[in-house]
């Protein structure tokens, strides 16, 4: 009999057939709860939320405010969208005011789009929203579990801020 692994390690067993044993050490474990959970809550606060935004049009616009003026190609990468998507959805912004296009100081033969005024505002509304129907379930924590969230927020950026320094791996997915 081996001795214990070192680590806090999962054994999973492929059942019914004869796989090798794959090993999944807690920070993997923790990380795909963490990102699942993460994207449960944010889907739920969007579909339970009350906002005229499409929802598609409302996460570029939540995309443009995180990285700023963005060339539609660097846009697409961020969103893991082709370049005819983006560009479409774009227009579409655009036709309601909410983005602005302007040459790229860079390149004079490209663009970069910004959140005009009134994009700002229509991102508001709908962060607005959705906190809207979150609240009533944080009202009903506890002054220890709001502590626990906090923390939890704290944890996240702080993760945030070191993916933001650690080398990008290799996409795993192709694009459009």
């Amino acid at each position: 009999m081996s001795a214990p692994p070192q680590s806090r390690e999962l054994d999973l067993i492929c059942i019914g057939c004869l796989c090798k044993l794959e090993r999944v050490t807690e920070p993997t474990t923790l990380g795909n709860d963490l990102l699942r959970s993460a994207a449960r809550l944010s889907r739920w606060a969007s579909r339970h939320a009350s906002f005229d935004v499409p929802f598609a049009q409302a996460r570029l616009l939540a995309l443009l405010d995180e990285l700023g003026p963005s060339r539609v190609s660097a846009l697409a990468a961020a969103d893991h969208s082709s370049q005819p998507t983006i560009t479409t959805q774009l227009q579409r912004l655009e036709a309601s005011g909410w983005v602005h296009r302007a040459s790229d100081p860079d390149d004079a033969r490209a663009t970069v789009i910004s959140l005009s005024d009134e994009g700002h505002a229509a991102l508001e509304t709908v962060r607005r929203a959705r906190l809207a129907v979150l609240s009533p379930a944080l009202d009903q924590l506890d002054g220890p579990a709001l502590d626990r969230v906090r923390v939890a927020i704290d944890v996240m950026d702080e993760l945030l801020a070191a993916a933001a320094d650690a080398p990008v791996p290799h996409p795993t997915r192709k694009d459009g």
